[in-house]
């Protein structure tokens, strides 16, 4: 089973935009899950900590929406261990 991400330490850095409105395509997903808004999918680079306690640099992935925050974070791939 993969690690999943426990909470994000520190600031997320690099944040940039991958896809927005209608390119976002599990926008109806996310709407029907959170309620509508202007989706972004977003990534940057931050610190986790991992389910198994291990702290790790990552790209990380979500979907974020004005007023209803981020979202299914995921881990692209790590970068390096801390």
């Amino acid at each position: 089973m993969p690690l999943q991400v426990r909470e994000i330490l520190g600031e997320i850095r690099n944040e940039a935009v991958i896809a927005k409105g209608s390119s976002v395509k599990i926008r109806k997903r996310l709407e029907r899950l959170y309620g509508r808004g202007n989706w972004k999918k977003m990534k940057g680079i931050a610190e986790v900590r991992l389910s198994d306690s291990s702290v790790r640099r990552a790209e990380i992935h979500w979907f974020e929406a004005h007023g209803i925050g981020k979202k299914n974070i995921k881990v692209k791939y790590y970068m390096e261990a801390l």
